[in-house]
Order: structure tokens, then sequence, then C-alpha cells
């Protein structure tokens, strides 16, 4: 029998490195294609509503920023029993909280997925609204990719060269290009934040 694989980036991409999760599982997107038992997710800060996705996997596979105690930069990849226990070690953001509750609840009825893989980076900087990743974090994609290509293999996965499907990712319009590119220079950004994401008249 198949296994069916969600491969789930989370976090907050308007928060810096908070957005790591979300940028892995776009990159992987965009270069590799993969069967149809497997779905690519990009799942923000949904929380309980990436339950149904849960109940639907047989393996887990997840990127995100998580604060290790560790030198920032670091990539710690945990599996199965130890993947909740990190998530939930120290939060940094109500994501993290949101998730936690995901895998507790999923485990609770019984629908948790059988194998799950935490692929999870230190943050440099999470203190900046609007902000993209930092050039160190950002450098880490590519070998937090190859982690997660080598974990599907063990579980039967060979992806091809080429695109998957990116109706269950981020709009087009805060896909990191488009993004970080859009960000205001030094000089005209607001200090307070990015003013691209506060309502007009404030």
């Amino acid at each position: 029998m198949t296994q069916r694989v969600l491969i789930l980036g989370i976090g907050n991409v308007l928060w810096a490195d908070e957005g790591f999760g979300v940028r892995a599982v776009e990159e992987l997107a965009r270069r590799w294609k993969f069967p149809d038992h497997v779905k690519l997710l990009d799942g923000g800060t949904q929380g309980l509503y990436l339950l149904p996705f849960l109940e639907e996997a047989d393996v887990l596979l997840v990127f995100d920023a998580v604060d290790y105690g560790l030198e920032p930069g670091t990539i710690k990849v945990v599996e199965d029993d130890e993947v909740p226990r990190f998530m939930g070690a120290k939060k940094m953001s109500l994501h993290q909280t949101g998730f936690q509750d995901v895998i507790a609840t999923a485990q609770l009825m019984d629908q948790c997925p059988e194998k799950l893989c935490l692929i999870g980076v230190q943050p440099v900087e999470l203190e900046d609204y609007g902000g993209g990743l930092r050039p160190l974090v950002a450098e880490r994609i590519a070998p937090a990719i190859e982690i997660a290509l080598t974990y599907l293999a063990r579980h039967g996965v060979q992806p091809e060269p080429g695109q998957s499907a990116a109706d269950l990712l981020a709009d087009p319009a805060i896909l990191r290009d488009a993004y970080e590119a859009g960000r205001p220079s030094e000089d005209e950004a607001c200090r307070t934040g990015d003013a691209r994401f506060f309502p007009a008249g404030a």
C-alpha cells in the first residue's frame, strides 16, 4: 500500500526568519515534481485548521524555524516521538503552540501520521515585521531540502526535477521573490513595521 505523504511548511513570512518553513516548501515545490500521493502545503499559522491534512497522511515532514538554543543557522532534524517535544520546548510564536495542539489532537483521535520528521533551523532574526529571511537562514533552504529528499527516499518517494502543483501554496503575490522585492528601502521603510500591511489611513 502506498504511503500518503504530507510535506508541510509552517511559520509566518511577515516576521523575517519565522518564514523559513514556508519558504522551504515553496522552493521544494519550485524545483521538484512529486507523485500524486505526496501533498505539499503552506501551513502558515493555521493551527487546528491543518488537522484534516494530518488525518489523511501516513508520513509527515515539517519545515520550520525552531529555537533549539543553538547557533543561528543551525539545522537540526528530529523524528517521530521527539517532534512534539521540540515543537513545544521553547515556543517562538503562536504558530508553534497551534501546531503542537494539532499533533496532540491528531494523536488523541488516533489519526496522527505514523512517521514524523521535523527539519528545523535556528533563526537569526524574528523581530522585523515585513522583513524577509536573513541570508544565513536563506542559505539553509538548499541543505534542508537535501535532508528532506533523503528522508523521503527512505519512504519510497522519488520526485523528478520539475514543478509541483501550487494550489496549496501561497498566493504568487507573497511568494519569496515578489515579497522581498517589494520591501521598501531602509530609508523608506516604516520603523514600526512594513507599511504595506497597514490599513489605509492608519
